[in-house]
């Protein structure tokens, strides 16, 4: 069986330039019960002062998050993927529409830019975090705190 073609969970750019990109590459462990649902992503920055290319492991908890801050954001409202164990991305949404993006990865980078995304960019990021969901669904379920087992819908 083929790995799928990765895809953009997040994919912000402007006529300046300015890039940020959260691409979903695969499953971390496949066929490991405890890392087989956590997601690898590369994390490309890109700006005239940036060029970086940052690795994050997503957890479903932090797909979930994401699609409720998506659903939540409007101008002074922020939504932002992981940061509680290593490299967090956080989008912060001005009145103007300029989208303040801030890359904080403790031990290999820290950087703010400013991307003004074209219209109804929301929409597309929920569509995109669809089809990540639909291409690594979510297969693995927790019957006790620490034990886990195989999800009965789990396509093989």
């Amino acid at each position: 069986m083929t790995e799928p073609a990765p895809a953009d969970l997040i994919h912000l750019e402007d006529a300046d330039g300015n890039r940020c990109i959260v691409r979903v590459t695969g499953r971390f462990q496949p066929g490991i019960l405890t890392g087989h649902d956590i997601l690898r992503a590369d994390v490309l920055v890109s700006a005239s002062f940036i060029d970086a290319r940052l690795d994050v492991h997503l957890f479903q908890k932090d797909l979930d998050a994401w699609q409720q801050d998506l659903s939540d954001l409007t101008p002074g409202r922020r939504a932002g993927i992981g940061g509680d164990r290593g490299l967090g991305l956080t989008l912060h949404l001005h009145e103007d529409g300029l989208l303040w993006v801030s890359v904080e990865d403790p031990d290999r980078l820290t950087t703010h830019l400013g991307i003004r995304p074209e219209g109804n960019w929301v929409n597309r990021h929920q569509e995109r975090l669809q089809q990540v969901r639909q291409t690594w669904p979510r297969e693995v379920v927790e019957t006790a705190p620490g034990a886990y087992e195989w999800s009965p819908n789990r396509k093989r």
